[in-house]
C-alpha cells in the first residue's frame, strides 16, 4: 500500500475542536454498549419470542468471538501501511457496516424458525461487535498519537468519555420514554416492536455519522501520525512471540491487572443494581429511569476534571483517591439506610410527587460518577503513556495491541461479574419471582451487607495493584527525551526540545 502524506509546514495544534471531533466517534460505542446491555435480551425474548437460553448463548458466541478479533484488529492497526496512516482506513471502513448491523439488529425477519431466528441473531451480533471493534481499537490508539503530552491526554480521553456517556445515555432515555412509549396496542410499551425498528434507525443513523464525522475530524493529522514499520516477513509463530514481548510491558500487565478487577467489580455492580434498586430501595421503573440521568451531569463535570486532577496530584494519585471515593460514595445510602438515618423508601408509583428518598439518590449518584468516571478516565491516560515506555524497550509502537488486549480481557471478565452476582443472590437465599414489598427485611439487609464487602475487597485489590504502576509525569518526559534522542541519531540531526 502507498505510503501517508508527508506533513507539510508545521503540525496542526490539538484544539478544543479537535478534541470534540475525536471524542464524538465513541458515541456509535455508548449507543451499541447500551442497546447489547439494556435492550437485547428482552427485545429478543419476548418481544421476537425466542427463546432465553438461545438469546444468552448467542450474544456469548459474539462476545467470545469479538475477544479473539480484539488483538488482531490490534495488531493489525498498529502495522497497516497505507496512504491515510494506520488508524484512519479501518475507522472510515468500519462506519457503514457498524451502522446496517445495528438496522439488521433491531429488525430481525420475524417470520423465520427459531433457529433460523438464533443464527440470525449471532451472524448479526458478531459483525455488529467486529466492526465496532474495527472502529474502537484504532479510535482509541489515537489517543496516544494525536499528542505525547501528560496531561493533554487526560483531556483528549474527557471528551471520548463524555460522548460514549451522552450518546449512549440520550438515546436509552428516548427509548424508555418515547420510543416505548404505552399504547393502545401496547399498554406495556416494552413490548412494542415498531419502537424497536425505530430505535434502530435512528442509533445506526447515530453510529455512522459520530464515526465518519470522528474521522474526518482527525484526518488532517494523520500526515503526523506515527508509520507503521517498514514490512518484513514475519512467521505466526514470531509474530505471537513480538506480541508477548510487547504484552510483557510491567506497567501494561498492572493496568491490566487493575481493569481485570475492575471490570469483575463493575460486573456486580451492574447486575445486582436493578436488585438493589427494585427491593432495596423500592424503584419503580419511572424513578429507575430517572436517576440515570445523574450521568449526563457527572460526565460532564469529568470532563473538566480529569485534566485538572492531572495537573494537580498526578494521574496515579489521583485515580487512587477517585476510584477509592467513588467506592465508598455508593457505599453511603446502602450504609445510613442500615443505620436508620435515610429516609423510607415512601410511594414509588405516583409520578407527580418525587419520593423523598430520590433527590438524595440521585445526587449520590452525580457524585459517586464524577468520582469514577473521572478516575476511569485518568486510569486510560495512564495506558496511553505506557505506550512510549514500551517503545523505549522495544522499538516498537504498539497502541493497537494495547488498547485491544486490555479491551479483550474487561470483556473477557464482564460474564465473571454476572456470575459473581448470582452467587451472592444464591448466598443470601434471594427468592424467585420475588415482588417488590414481599420480600423478607432479613434478605434485604443480607444483600447490601454481602454485596458492599466483595466490591470493596474486588476494587481494594484493584487499587493495590495501581500502586506498582511507575510512569510519573517525569518518567513520561524522560521516555519522550529518550525516543527523541533515537529519532536525532537516526536522522542524522540535532535532538528536538521536548515541551
Amino acid at each position: 500500500m502507498s505510503e501517508p502524506n508527508q506533513p507539510i509546514g508545521p503540525r496542526p495544534p490539538v484544539t478544543l475542536l479537535t478534541k470534540m471531533f475525536y471524542g464524538l466517534g465513541s458515541v456509535a460505542f455508548g449507543i451499541k454498549d447500551n442497546g447489547y446491555r439494556v435492550f437485547l435480551l428482552l427485545f429478543y425474548n419476548q418481544v421476537v419470542g425466542l427463546d432465553p437460553l438461545k438469546v444468552a448463548f448467542a450474544i456469548s458466541l459474539a462476545l467470545i468471538i469479538d475477544c479473539v478479533i480484539d488483538p488482531i484488529v490490534g495488531e493489525f492497526s498498529d502495522n497497516l501501511s497505507s496512504r491515510w496512516g494506520r488508524r484512519h482506513p479501518l475507522m472510515y471502513a468500519s462506519a457503514l457496516p457498524v451502522a446496517l448491523s445495528f438496522l439488521l439488529l433491531w429488525n430481525p425477519p420475524m417470520d423465520w424458525g427459531e433457529d433460523a431466528l438464533f443464527w440470525y441473531l449471532v451472524a448479526v451480533a458478531v459483525i455488529g461487535r467486529s466492526f465496532i471493534t474495527l472502529y474502537e481499537i484504532p479510535s482509541s490508539s489515537l489517543s496516544a498519537e494525536l499528542t505525547e503530552d501528560y496531561d493533554q491526554r487526560s483531556s483528549i480521553l474527557g471528551w471520548r468519555y463524555f460522548f460514549a456517556w451522552w450518546g449512549g445515555l440520550t438515546l436509552t432515555v428516548m427509548m424508555f420514554w418515547f420510543f416505548l412509549a404505552p399504547t393502545a396496542q401496547y399498554p406495556n410499551g416494552q413490548l412494542n416492536p415498531e419502537g424497536y425498528k425505530t430505535y434502530g434507525y435512528i442509533g445506526a443513523v447515530l453510529m455512522f455519522v459520530s464515526i465518519i464525522a470522528s474521522a474526518a475530524g482527525t484526518h488532517r493529522f494523520i500526515p503526523w501520525l506515527r508509520r507503521a514499520p517498514v514490512a518484513a516477513t514475519r512467521t505466526v509463530v514470531q509474530t505471537l512471540v513480538q506480541m508477548k514481548d510487547t504484552l510483557s510491558n510491567r506497567n501494561f500487565v498492572i493496568i491490566t491487572l487493575v481493569g481485570l478487577f475492575a471490570a469483575v467489580a463493575q460486573g456486580i455492580s451492574f447486575s445486582l443494581g436493578a436488585y438493589i434498586a427494585t427491593y432495596f430501595w423500592g424503584l419503580s421503573a419511572f424513578w429507575t429511569g430517572f436517576l440515570v440521568l445523574d450521568s449526563f451531569i457527572s460526565s460532564s463535570i469529568a470532563l473538566v476534571a480529569a485534566p485538572m486532577m492531572s495537573k494537580r496530584s498526578g494521574k496515579k494519585f489521583a485515580g487512587t483517591v477517585l476510584l477509592a471515593l467513588a467506592v465508598f460514595t455508593g457505599f453511603v445510602p446502602l450504609i445510613l439506610r442500615l443505620l436508620g438515618l435515610f429516609p423510607d423508601n415512601g410511594d414509588m408509583i405516583g409520578q407527580t410527587k418525587i419520593p423523598e428518598i430520590v433527590p438524595w439518590l440521585f445526587l449520590d449518584g452525580v457524585i459517586r460518577g464524577v468520582f469514577g468516571i473521572t478516575a476511569s478516565i485518568l486510569i486510560t491516560a495512564m495506558l496511553a503513556d505506557v505506550v512510549e515506555d514500551s517503545e523505549v524497550k522495544t522499538g516498537r509502537r504498539s497502541e493497537g495491541l494495547f488498547f485491544a488486549f486490555t479491551s479483550l480481557v474487561q470483556k473477557a471478565v464482564g460474564g465473571v461479574g454476572a456470575i459473581g452476582a448470582g452467587l451472592i443472590l444464591t448466598v443470601i437465599a434471594f427468592p424467585r419471582a420475588a415482588k417488590p414489598g414481599e420480600v423478607e427485611p432479613e434478605i434485604i439487609v443480607n444483600l447490601a451487607l454481602v454485596y458492599m464487602p466483595v466490591l470493596a475487597l474486588l476494587y481494594g485489590i484493584a487499587l493495590a495493584i495501581m500502586q506498582a504502576y511507575n510512569i510519573s509525569r517525569e518518567g513520561h518526559m524522560e521516555n519522550l527525551r529518550i525516543l527523541a534522542d533515537r529519532t536525532a541519531e537516526m536522522e542524522g540531526g540535532t535532538t528536538p526540545q521536548i515541551p
